[in-house]
């Protein structure tokens, strides 16, 4: 089951654009591995619709969800930046550094920042 995990993209965010973005602590169910992704989308109005799709997405693959907090990033492709700032009301505010930390090992030439 630990190969499921290593399945699921550690970011996956939108190509350009601000929007919400949440922190899923994902683990394999009734086991202990686990990891830590990122997911962002314009198309959320709230975070809990970004964990409402990625939930059912990771139960079908064994695993279990735990939306850690969220925030919002700021992406701009052209420039080569990410912005990773704010808090979600539902969740809390995501720890903007682990989010840093992901999205550096998928963005490598970005200039990522938080607040």
């Amino acid at each position: 089951m630990a190969d499921a995990l290593s399945k699921v993209p550690d970011v996956d965010i939108d190509p350009e654009g601000k929007f919400k973005y949440i922190l899923v602590n994902i683990k394999v169910k009734g086991g202990t591995e686990q990891k830590v992704i990122v997911r962002g989308t314009k198309t959320a109005e709230y975070h809990n619709h970004i964990f409402e799709k990625v939930n059912p997405a990771m139960e079908a693959l064994g695993l279990e969800c735990n939306c850690l907090g969220g925030g919002k990033i700021e992406h701009n492709n052209t420039e080569k930046k990410l912005r990773v700032f704010g808090e979600s009301t539902g969740y809390g505010k995501a720890d903007h550094a682990v989010t840093v930390e992901k999205l550096k090992s998928v963005f490598k030439d970005y200039e990522i920042t938080m607040e």
